[in-house]
């Protein structure tokens, strides 16, 4: 019987500590989304902050339900970003020289670069 006295405060405390965790991880992508949203004003961005600090719970929720869908579109957009270029191996970068000699190669068919300089575009680009 002493084991059942004890489990339910354990998990209770285990309980706390997850919705605890959650609602800190939350906390963290509203702050971090506010932020990242070139559509709200500094003053804008300063009054949802104080209202996150000193009623959490209520501008949380009142945060997530009116701007919840740009939320989620926002972050939709950033992942796409982020998987933009796709290397051989998975792994993601912003720079791809396969797009820097498409490019030298517009700029040799125009006339703008000599067939030297595309040379070395193309030399720099498959170094890299």
């Amino acid at each position: 019987m002493g084991f059942w006295n004890n489990a339910g405060p354990a998990f209770g405390g285990l309980f706390g500590l997850l919705v605890f965790f959650g609602y800190l991880t939350l906390l963290v992508m509203i702050i971090a989304d506010l932020f990242r949203d070139p559509k709200i004003s500094g003053w804008g961005k300063a009054v949802w902050l104080v209202f996150l600090v000193f009623v959490p719970v209520l501008t949380g929720l009142v945060y997530l339900i009116a701007r919840g869908r740009a939320m989620a579109a926002r972050e939709h957009e950033r992942d796409d970003r982020g998987r933009e270029y796709v290397d051989d191996y998975g792994a993601t970068s912003q720079y791809n020289p396969n797009d820097e000699i498409l490019k030298a190669q517009g700029l040799l068919r125009d006339g703008a670069i000599s067939q030297a300089e595309y040379d070395r575009i193309q030399q720099a680009s498959m170094s890299e």
